[in-house]
């Protein structure tokens, strides 16, 4: 069974720097496990999914957009920092998704910005909200900011190699768990 990697850009906005770092990092993962990449943009999907408060009175569409991040067998989510955080359209994003749905999910964290100041950002926000699903978010985490660009490519070799250390993490976990995928009650029901 093919290893099926989902990036999630929190950025509300085409041409975004955190979709090229997600888009990055799924990319390599699936170079190093042979896995299937997809980066869902909630610039794009951001419309159907606000179309709704609870998940109840959300459209097929929508609930096919959940069901790729419950059944993804591993997640890279970033976001630009907004407001000291990920943005509102992630949040509510996650807010859709089922609380058991991702328990176990190895997860990576990214974030962007326009300055060093929120480094921490994807500790110190990203990795509680993916705590409180239970999911398993890996140890490295990466942070990049406007001049680790060069237009719609990563220029930084210091964000490379982080890059390479989380595909590396994530690729020795997936090794790991090949034989006894971890899937949650709801993320195994939505396989069959």
């Amino acid at each position: 069974m093919t290893l099926r990697i989902v990036g999630l850009s929190g950025s509300v906005r085409k041409a975004s720097r955190t979709t090229v770092l997600v888009r990055a990092v799924t990319e390599r993962i699936a170079a190093l496990t042979g896995g299937a990449p997809e980066t869902i943009e909630l610039c794009d999907v951001a419309p159907v999914l606000f179309s709704a408060l609870s998940r109840e009175r959300l459209r097929e569409t929508g609930e096919a957009i959940l069901a790729r991040v419950e059944t993804a067998d591993l997640l890279v989510v970033g976001s630009p920092v907004y407001r000291a955080s990920y943005t509102g359209a992630l949040k509510h994003l996650f807010d859709l998704v089922d609380h058991r749905a991702l328990a176990g999910r190895p997860t990576v964290l990214l974030a962007t910005g326009g300055s060093p100041h929120h480094g921490l950002m994807p500790d110190h926000q990203l990795r509680p909200l993916l705590a409180f699903f239970g999911a398993l978010t890996l140890p490295t985490t990466i942070y990049a900011v406007e001049p680790d660009f060069d237009g719609e490519r990563l220029a930084n070799p210091a964000i490379a190699a982080r890059i390479e250390r989380v595909a590396e993490e994530a690729s020795a976990f997936a090794a790991r768990i090949a034989p006894v995928r971890l899937l949650s009650p709801v993320a195994a029901s939505a396989r069959t």
